[in-house]
């Protein structure tokens, strides 16, 4: 990427951050109902539908992205698109141990907890119906391993950047 588009691409998030500030205070600084995204209004699928327009991609192709921030401050911005012809031709089994980690609703909750900002062993076994420590450590081995969780330090815990929207993305689609 070139310092023009780089530049575009700070202007474009600042801008934007500066909307999202001016749409979160009211009169007197007071707080207003926190907008929402558009429930008819197909917007990114018309965009995913442009870029597939210059691929010349006949099968199509699908696009997860979001910008996140967690209770705990940190901010997330990703996408990540694909043909869907290069999906379908892939090897899916390949992926059973990234969705099997996911599998269980104690593995779920410690992720839920994690990204609001539970990170260490000490305080995620505080927590009610996770079971005893050891079983704790268990799930936690399991998410570590399928690259859900990673350590940046002796007993604390994190959700890798680049699985933080993919993590969401999930849940929304298996959400009621």
């Amino acid at each position: 990427m070139g310092l023009e588009e780089r530049v575009a691409e700070l202007e474009r998030r600042l801008a934007a951050l500066e909307r999202g500030d001016r749409e979160r205070d009211g009169a007197g600084g007071e707080s207003r109902t926190e907008p929402r995204l558009p429930d008819g209004d197909l917007w990114a699928l018309g965009l995913l539908k442009s870029e597939l327009a210059k691929t010349g991609s006949p099968g199509g192709g699908v696009l997860y992205t979001g910008s996140v921030r967690l209770p705990a401050g940190e901010r997330y911005e990703w996408q990540y698109g694909a043909l869907t012809d290069g999906l379908l031709d892939a090897d899916w089994s390949l992926t059973a141990e990234s969705f099997a980690a996911l599998g269980h609703p104690v593995r779920l909750r410690l992720l839920h907890e994690i990204l609001g900002g539970w990170r260490t062993t000490a305080e995620l076994a505080d927590l009610d119906e996770l079971g005893t420590t050891g079983q704790i450590y268990h799930h936690l081995r399991q998410l570590t391993g399928a690259g859900w969780l990673h350590t940046p330090g002796r007993g604390r815990y994190e959700v890798p950047a680049a699985r933080v929207v993919p993590l969401l993305v999930m849940i929304t689609a298996a959400g009621p």
